[in-house]
């Protein structure tokens, strides 16, 4: 029976059961033990396992990744805990260089079966070093998974698939999504790599997200339902492999596409889809695809700044608006303007 159950119960159960499942599951990270982890996921983990599978370890990124790597060729699936997205830079050589390429290096002699889960994201006045969106950093590079998941069922499977997955997986958690609540199935549930949800069916136009945008997405969509404005919702869940079917039949239904993501713009999973829409769905399109991003600034400390740079729900409405009315899409007034 479905529980309803915080983002951050979802990992912590999802972990605690994939050590249960698998012996050969370790956790390492900076203050994942006796801490329980910067945002309580490990919590009471270490009682449970004891120190030889939850590995608290110095702030050393580079090394313990590094770790994690040759833990994994020799058969074990670690999952690494990086406190911030930010700080995983300071291993992007164990992931990029290593961990990524070690399969093909090896002429398939080798897997790397690892999870780096680590969050990210911006709205909680951390400043410009600590608010960033990297995926696409790591989205970019062959032999690299990349999830990123909004709702907790989906983070319980996705994790779960991460965890069991032969290739490394980067499974990117959104800081502003913890505390959200919904519905988990019961027992074991995962969900399949490289498939896109569709979480609202619509006729008008797609809006595609992922993680803390799909949230708003989906938002949006339900609002706009009042002004008589179908919108279908794509959430990626995956970013690497992308679910292209997915995103270019949803086109073809709507003929109009919108994607929303709190990263920068340029050069981004935005432009990535668009790309997408223009090679499979180019035929179905009433408008240009249209992108709503994070202003092109380091993110301000300041919350009022930090909100501006943001994009939100208001934007979105206004680019769908936008869309609509240059498609020559009859809108409605909303209920509070009518007569």
């Amino acid at each position: 029976m479905p529980q309803t159950v915080t983002y951050r119960q979802a990992l912590h159960d999802t972990l605690r059961a994939e050590l249960l499942r698998d012996d050969d599951v370790l956790l390492i990270g900076e203050e994942i033990g006796v801490f329980e982890g910067s945002y309580k996921i490990t919590a009471g983990l270490l009682d449970e396992f004891g120190p030889r599978r939850i590995r608290d370890t110095p702030i050393c990124e580079e090394g313990f990744t590094g770790a994690a790597v040759g833990a994994a060729m020799l058969g074990l699936r670690p999952v690494v805990e990086i406190m911030t997205i930010n700080f995983s830079l300071l291993a992007i050589d164990q992931i990029i260089n290593h961990a990524a390429k070690m399969h093909a290096m090896f002429g398939g002699q080798v897997s790397v079966p690892m999870v780096i889960r680590t969050p990210g994201g911006g709205g909680q006045q951390l400043a410009a070093t600590h608010s960033q969106n990297l995926e696409v950093f790591y989205a970019h590079v062959p032999g690299l998974k990349v999830l990123a998941p909004s709702t907790p069922a989906d983070a319980k499977g996705l994790l779960a698939s991460a965890v069991r997955d032969d290739d490394p997986v980067i499974f990117l958690e959104n800081l502003a999504l913890y505390n959200t609540k919904g519905e988990v199935p019961d027992g074991d549930h995962t969900v399949p790599i490289g498939t896109a949800a569709v979480t609202k069916p619509g006729r008008d136009v797609t809006i595609v997200a992922y993680s803390r945008a799909a949230v708003i997405a989906l938002d949006v969509a339900r609002r706009l339902e009042e002004e008589g404005i179908s919108a279908e919702v794509v959430d990626l869940r995956s970013l690497r492999p992308l679910d292209r079917p997915t995103v270019c039949a949803s086109v073809r239904r709507t003929g109009r596409a919108i994607v929303l993501e709190d990263d920068w713009l340029s050069y981004g999973i935005g432009a990535e889809i668009a790309a997408t829409v223009q090679e499979g769905a180019f035929d179905h399109l009433d408008a240009p695809v249209r992108r709503v991003a994070a202003a092109e600034v380091p993110l301000p400390y300041a919350k009022s700044l930090e909100r501006a740079a943001l994009p939100d729900a208001a934007a979105l409405t206004r680019t769908v608006h936008d869309v609509l009315e240059a498609t020559g899409f009859p809108l409605e007034p909303l209920p509070s303007e009518r007569g």
